[in-house]
């Protein structure tokens, strides 16, 4: 393997396991909180719109959106067309959000920390790059 993309997923591993223990007292993991920020930010979406944005397979967003959804923090609403449902937040999910927000919020600024300004907005660029 190369070592340019051992260090990329070793990292990426590790950012996702600091992330589920700042997430732990909230009840979450990060693949749940992704969820909840992407219908905080856009509002109510179908299951089709979230797996195609994060890109994920279908049935892990089922799955994920599932248990949220007997955790209260979301439901699911028949669409205009009532082939397709949409994804909410539920009132738990609006008031709940602020402060695992921030909670994020606060982990993401101590990596921040390490970087400089140019480092981001380098590390930006270059993961742009390699985007598909």
């Amino acid at each position: 393997m190369n070592e340019l993309f051992h260090m990329f997923f070793q990292q990426n591993r590790y950012l996702v396991n600091k992330l589920n223990e700042v997430l732990k007292p909230h009840g979450l993991y990060s693949s749940q909180w992704s969820i909840l920020y992407l219908l905080h930010q856009n509002g109510p979406m179908s299951l089709t719109s979230i797996w195609k944005y994060l890109n994920v397979e279908a049935p892990t967003v089922t799955r994920t959106v599932n248990r949220l959804e007997s955790l209260g923090w979301v439901e699911r609403l028949y669409a205009m067309d009532k082939r397709e449902k949409m994804i909410f937040l539920t009132k738990k999910g609006l008031e709940q959000f602020p402060p695992i927000e921030a909670s994020v919020r606060s982990f993401e600024q101590e990596i921040e920390k390490k970087l400089t300004y140019e480092d981001q907005e380098l590390l930006k660029g270059i993961l742009k790059k390699i985007e598909g």
